[in-house]
């Protein structure tokens, strides 16, 4: 195992890189910067790199549960990025002490996560490719145009997820998920209403479309393919979150909407289970056929849970 040094008064390599995480992340712990740009390094080596960040004034640090160490950028390091052309995307609002604490701070730690359980899947394939940057948070798009004082409705995404699948002839595949984190704290209801709004933003065209746009749905500006949805469930006991599975795909069954909208292709997957066995094993429940595991692709493969897949009444 590499063991770098750190250097007083030099800042590593990896430090505009672990920057850039934290502006495009908004809030990391020492344990997820280490496994997005440091993993075969000691854990102690990328907690020195990021009091380095801090020493500088480019990254603060807020303390959650346990004493944790909660890191995100600080304006001084969001200069420096800007100024060095470092942004991967432009970000209007840094994460503030308060919030970096807050009541947010698990949902974001949670998408987090399951970006990096995405990055992990990737380092194992030949060919692959999903790196630090490769999901986005909150990806909002207008489902209704807006009418005059009355804003335009929108499906805000909790993340984009991209991720480049190598083949056997050396081409690549681009697929993308809309991430929707749930902790459980929303109604079924609330979250099966949600992806109704998906359903409607599939069919949603402007009219008349602007110069910037082609004709047809709006999203066709944006994607290749109209990204999945995949939802993944936190904090809640594996019995708890089968319970919502079911309930949130029978809801979304009987929504009236479908009729006119459709639907849109769904998958579950708890966050334990993404953690634990990668999104290339048969961890997850799609709202299309919620008797079989499958992995994130919808291929069925041997290894599944322990119980069995509920499927809704």
């Amino acid at each position: 195992m590499s063991r770098p040094t750190v250097k007083r008064g030099t800042l590593p390599a990896v430090g505009v890189e672990v920057l850039e995480s934290l502006h495009q992340h908004r809030l990391l712990t020492a344990r997820q910067v280490h496994a997005l740009h440091t993993p075969d390094t000691l854990l102690r080596w990328t907690q020195r790199v990021l009091v380095g960040l801090g020493e500088r004034g480019l990254a603060e640090r807020a303390t959650g549960p346990h004493g944790v160490g909660l890191w995100f950028l600080s304006s001084r390091g969001a200069d420096i990025l800007s100024a060095a052309g470092a942004l991967a995307e432009p970000r209007r609002h840094l994460t503030t002490p308060a919030e970096a604490s807050g009541p947010l701070r698990k949902h974001t730690l949670a998408v987090n996560d399951t970006g990096i359980a995405f990055v992990n899947a990737a380092r194992k394939r030949t060919g692959d490719d999903c790196g630090p940057l490769s999901w986005r948070h909150e990806i909002a798009h207008p489902i209704t145009p807006a009418r005059g004082r009355r804003p335009a409705q929108l499906v805000i995404a909790d993340a984009l997820l991209s991720y480049l699948q190598g083949t056997p002839e050396e081409s690549l595949i681009l697929h993308q998920r809309f991430i929707e984190l749930d902790r459980g704290t929303i109604p079924p209801e609330q979250l099966a209403a949600k992806l109704a709004r998906y359903a409607q933003l599939r069919h949603y065209t402007p009219k008349p479309a602007s110069q910037d746009t082609p004709d047809g749905p709006l999203w066709r500006a944006y994607y290749r393919v109209f990204p999945a949805v995949l939802i993944v469930l936190a904090d809640q006991t594996p019995t708890a979150a089968r319970r919502r599975i079911q309930r949130v795909i029978a809801l979304h069954r009987s929504d009236p909407d479908r009729d006119r909208f459709g639907t849109v292709p769904v998958s579950f997957v708890t966050l334990a289970d993404l953690i634990s066995h990668g999104p290339f094993a048969s961890v997850f429940i799609s709202a299309e056929q919620p008797e079989t595991y499958q992995d994130w692709l919808g291929n069925t493969h041997q290894h599944q849970p322990k119980g069995k897949p509920d499927v809704p009444a």
